[in-house]
């Protein structure tokens, strides 16, 4: 007879190793990042193939973009630092 314990089921650990017991985060990124790219090349595209959107156009549209992609993140990360 063996004195080695039943094996356990393997638990799953997220990136620094510790159990999680929450919704894990894809890694690496994350889903407002890949819309942010999504739209950066639909405005590229719309500004190599129309005259409509000009350089001016497509820095403001970047601006108010980028600035929507920021505080996007500070309120999801906010919103982590409150259950901690």
């Amino acid at each position: 007879m063996s004195d080695t314990p039943p094996e356990q089921p393997p638990s799953y650990h997220g990136i620094g190793q510790s159990p999680v017991t929450g919704a894990i985060l894809p890694v690496p990124g994350n889903a407002e990042l890949a819309v942010f790219f999504l739209i950066l090349v639909f405005l590229i595209i719309l500004w190599a193939a129309t005259d409509a959107v000009n350089a001016g156009l497509f820095a403001i549209l970047m601006t108010v973009l980028t600035s929507a992609y920021v505080l996007s993140r500070g309120i999801a990360k906010a919103s982590r630092v409150l259950e901690q």
